[in-house]
């Protein structure tokens, strides 16, 4: 478990080093908060303003919206400068979700993990949620990652489950009254998508020796002519290095942009009855947004599921490369 919670570490210090875009975020709000108050109460124009707080709500910031509470300020660093960058440490909101994500992978596992020991030294099968816990890590385990990793691939399981876990927590999390989706934020996903282009490459050298990896760089077919070698080189190398480089990016981008659609989606849906002001409109908007986070929830799902499929694909293609 210390390999795979290396991952959440460093997704959650990816996640605070983006101090260009979270001071564009706040500068964003804070236009927002001013056009709202040069609006005229009950205009058009105040409808319409509702609609820009899509941005505001997806993004990220330095406060969090908590029930009965209201909004809470979140503690703000002085920058660090390191040469001509700027650094800033200061939580936001898709940090603490991400917090709260890894502690609540880590408490559901230890608290499951006991009760199937306790199970197991009864001699009789976990039930309940613990049985539910045992019985997905099972599935993720013996239908996805070992058959896509390949021989000898039980290294990589803690790893795997604990990415599929942490990105379907981070997922629902969004989905909750008051929540924030942490995967809809592109460092997050970024994060992730690097650590697994470090355990892809990483785990293609210790299978394939130094000599086998570079060839998965340096690409020649077997039975080239000497002459064509150099110019098969030429050609193919950009070729590998775009195609290595090509599967973090899929993987960044893509449970960005399904996580992001979604919500997107769901608040336009919401914003059409406060634009329109109707009654018929806001009922069929609320049915519409009701009927997307449903399929939003399957989402999460699905975007885990893949996420994790895609990596247990990726390290299993790169340790068979030959």
């Amino acid at each position: 478990m210390t390999r795979s919670g290396i991952s959440v570490i460093f997704a959650a210090l990816l996640a605070v080093l983006g101090p260009a875009r979270a001071a564009a975020q706040e500068e964003h709000g804070r236009t927002v908060d001013v056009a709202r108050d040069a609006v005229a109460p009950g205009s058009q124009a105040e409808a319409t303003q509702n609609q820009i707080d899509i941005v505001h709500h997806i993004g990220n910031s330095h406060e969090l919206e908590l029930p009965f509470v209201g909004i809470v300020h979140l503690p703000r660093f002085e920058p660090i400068h390191v040469g001509g960058l700027s650094i800033d440490l200061s939580p936001t909101k898709h940090l603490v979700f991400m917090l709260l994500a890894a502690l609540i992978v880590a408490l559901t596992f230890v608290f499951s993990a006991r009760a199937v020991a306790r199970a197991q030294a009864q001699g009789r099968p976990a039930k309940g949620f613990a049985g539910t816990m045992e019985a997905i890590a099972l599935y993720i385990r013996q239908e996805v990652v070992l058959p896509n990793v390949g021989h000898h691939g039980e290294g990589f399981v803690p790893y795997l489950l604990t990415l599929f876990f942490f990105i379907l927590v981070m997922n629902l999390l969004g989905l909750l009254p008051w929540g924030s989706t942490a995967t809809g934020n592109i460092a997050v996903t970024a994060a992730l998508a690097l650590m697994a282009f470090i355990t892809i490459e990483v785990a293609g050298m210790r299978a394939l020796g130094l000599k086998g990896y570079l060839h998965t760089i340096f690409y020649l077919p077997p039975g080239l002519p000497g002459p064509l070698k150099p110019i098969m080189l030429v050609i193919m190398t950009p070729v590998e290095i775009i195609g290595k480089l090509s599967k973090p990016f899929a993987l960044a981008v893509r449970l960005f942009a399904n996580m992001t659609a979604g919500h997107v989606l769901v608040l336009a849906l919401i914003g059409l009855t406060f634009l329109f002001q109707s009654y018929v409109v806001g009922a069929g908007a609320s049915v519409l947004a009701t009927a997307i986070m449903l399929l939003e929830l399957f989402v999460a799902f699905l975007q885990a599921f893949v996420f994790t499929l895609l990596t247990s694909v990726f390290i299993g293609l790169m340790r068979a490369e030959h």
